[in-house]
């Protein structure tokens, strides 16, 4: 009995952290613009974007096609996201060579030295990319962490998982992404997707900030 009462204890934890860093995320990000990846998106493209990584590389989404890529949108001050990045480790390892690509965008403010610091201490054998407010937007406004998307080999979005889940759910889309033909067809956007990417090419330049008179 006691140890279900600390299982649930550590659950109601886990729960509320994700829920915080949440919220956290949404109060720090800008106003984000129309965005892209919105209502049903198992089987649509997923947007490309262009990402520098924690040594100013930069990375294509499109750089990986015929890859299965899992695409973990985290923070360092995010508690749910410390406990998963050891199975995406583990993961990494088990089917990379099977063609599994595993990208990790952190979404806060860190400098790169505290972040790439932060993955050493994790063990971190994948790709971590430096996130913005434009990526956020495109994958449909990232508002909580962890989220992670499923991409499979052709480009097409197979699953969409928000929160600390069973490291079984994680694994099992994995072997779905890995499991896509290369060549397979992508579901045509939904109405209101396309109004989105409309809207999107629509949005003038922000005008630049100014000072209050004194």
């Amino acid at each position: 009995m006691r140890r279900n009462a600390l299982v649930f204890v550590a659950l109601t934890v886990a729960v509320l952290a994700m829920l915080a860093s949440g919220k956290y995320l949404d109060r720090t990000r800008k106003q984000h613009g129309p965005l892209t990846l919105v209502g049903d998106i198992k089987g649509v493209q997923a947007p490309d974007f262009s990402l520098f990584t924690l040594d100013g590389q930069k990375v294509k989404l499109s750089d990986y096609h015929g890859k299965a890529v899992l695409l973990n949108f985290w923070a360092t001050w995010c508690p749910p996201c410390k406990v998963e990045m050891p199975w995406f480790v583990d993961l990494q390892k088990q089917y990379g060579k099977d063609g599994l690509v595993i990208l990790g965008v952190a979404m806060d403010d860190s400098e790169p030295a505290s972040i790439a610091k932060f993955a050493q201490e994790l063990g971190v054998n994948y790709t971590v990319l430096l996130g913005t407010d434009k990526v956020s937007d495109d994958y449909g406004d990232v508002q909580y962490l962890p989220t992670t998307f499923f991409i499979g080999r052709n480009g097409a979005v197979v699953d969409k998982l928000t929160g600390l889940l069973d490291r079984k759910d994680i694994e099992d889309d994995v072997k779905k992404a890995l499991a896509t033909d290369p060549g397979a067809p992508m579901r045509p956007l939904t109405v209101q997707q396309n109004q989105a990417q409309i809207q999107r090419r629509a949005v003038p330049p922000e005008p630049p900030e100014t000072r209050d008179p004194q």
